[in-house]
């Protein structure tokens, strides 16, 4: 694979100490919601199933989990609709970046979103400037603590991984998209440990960070972005080094 979601596997090393907690929740709320659309019962919903998971790894409580699902159904009553919006447009250094939201309020999303872009150096494009430039994969993260980085990628393999890539002690595993809860759940019967299993936006061709300031403008960004409770995957085709990543966390 030429490109690959450097911001999501710094997301990963960063930790969910980052992120504040409401967010966290608000999202899996909203993915679990969209999921139960096509089903409440996640034993014959693999994407309900996969979204109820990615939820209890980051403590979403049972009862969200459970108002998130009727909300989806049709069950729970007055609730407001939710609504999947994408934006597309450039970042600090020219990058491409893509925003996917999932929201009850189109305005505020919108307006949150062009904010964003106009006071972090980016520029809002219209639908299509940048899409062109990535694919959407299955993404399935797996972290290596005493295991054998070797033994796990044959596993893996064998599970009908697409292609992998390995930093430190975190394996990415990729996936066409409709493939993703399958090879998933065939990773989980070999016992590994499974940290993240969802589908993002993947970029065709990296462009290279080398300037420090470019590169702390493009994570400001990209952190802005993250941190708004209506918005649910942030892709983007940068590449910032891990000698320049070391360098700006020190």
């Amino acid at each position: 694979m030429s490109g690959h979601s450097k911001w999501h596997s710094i997301k990963h090393k960063k930790g969910a100490a980052d992120a504040k907690r409401g967010v966290i929740f608000t999202r899996h709320a909203s993915l679990i919601t969209i999921a139960a659309k096509n089903g409440g019962d996640p034993d014959m919903n693999p994407n309900l199933r996969l979204a109820i998971d990615n939820a209890k790894k980051e403590n979403v409580p049972n009862n969200n989990i459970d108002r998130a699902i009727k909300r989806g159904t049709g069950e729970l009553k007055n609730a407001a609709e939710i609504n999947e919006l994408t934006y597309e447009g450039y970042g600090p250094a020219g990058t491409a970046i893509i925003v996917e939201c999932l929201t009850d309020n189109k305005n505020r999303t919108y307006t949150n979103i062009k904010t964003t872009f106009n006071k972090k150096g980016g520029n809002l494009g219209a639908s299509g400037s940048v899409a062109w430039m990535f694919e959407r994969k299955g993404v399935i993260t797996v972290k290596v603590e005493n295991g054998n980085i070797d033994d796990i990628e044959l596993a893996v393999i064998d599970a009908g991984a697409e292609d992998i890539k390995a930093e430190g002690d975190i394996i990415e595993i990729y996936t066409e998209p409709n493939s993703l809860s399958d090879v998933n759940k065939k990773i989980k019967e070999q016992n590994i440990e499974i940290e993240n299993a969802e589908v993002l936006l993947i970029a065709k061709d990296v462009v290279k960070i080398e300037d420090e300031n470019d590169a702390k403008k493009i994570l400001e960004f990209m952190d802005t972005l993250e941190y708004d409770p209506d918005v649910t995957n942030v892709s983007s085709n940068f590449d910032i080094s891990d000698e320049l990543m070391e360098k700006l966390s020190n």
